[in-house]
């Protein structure tokens, strides 16, 4: 059951729609990346918070979006200090504010164990891949250095820049 969430999960990166979906190597890839930055930029000024009563009951704003969606979501909650140690490259740290990956996700984790979650990520294919490639190579064994530093290299030409998250 596990391996199949995370394939899934694999899958979903390459099948979800939203900012930066193109491949790097599309041609005109730097004008159709930018453009989606920009259209991304003007979304994160928008992005939906809900708080259920723990980080299993995910909100309902993902009732709508696809399962592949939803899995990655659920995944970025159990993997908080991982994702938390992940640059995003969506440009959401200079425009929602985020430090890192796992706040495109969920905003607040609160002392009583509620958790305020934040629709970026619906919107975002970078955010959507970033995690779930994290996630997958965290399963698979690899550090949380050794995917930070290939998250950092496949992402450092041709995306916005990435969150201010502190080197692990």
């Amino acid at each position: 059951m596990m391996k199949s969430k995370v394939i899934t999960v694999v899958l979903a990166a390459s099948m979800v729609s939203g900012c930066g979906n193109e491949s790097k190597e599309s041609s005109g890839s730097k004008r159709i990346e930018a453009t989606q930055h920009e259209e991304h930029q003007q979304h994160t000024l928008g992005d939906k918070r809900e708080e259920t009563k723990n980080s299993e009951t995910l909100p309902s704003f993902l009732n709508d979006k696809p399962e592949d969606m939803q899995l990655i979501y659920a995944a970025a909650a159990k993997h908080q200090t991982l994702l938390e140690n992940i640059p995003c490259y969506c440009g959401c740290g200079e425009e929602a504010n985020h430090q890192n990956n796992y706040d495109c996700f969920i905003f607040e984790n609160k002392g009583n164990g509620a958790v305020t979650w934040d629709d970026h990520g619906t919107k975002c294919g970078v955010c959507l891949e970033i995690a779930a490639q994290a996630v997958v190579d965290y399963s698979k064994g690899k550090s949380i250095e050794d995917i930070r530093q290939e998250i950092d290299d496949k992402y450092k030409e041709g995306y916005a820049t990435p969150t201010p998250t502190p080197e692990v």
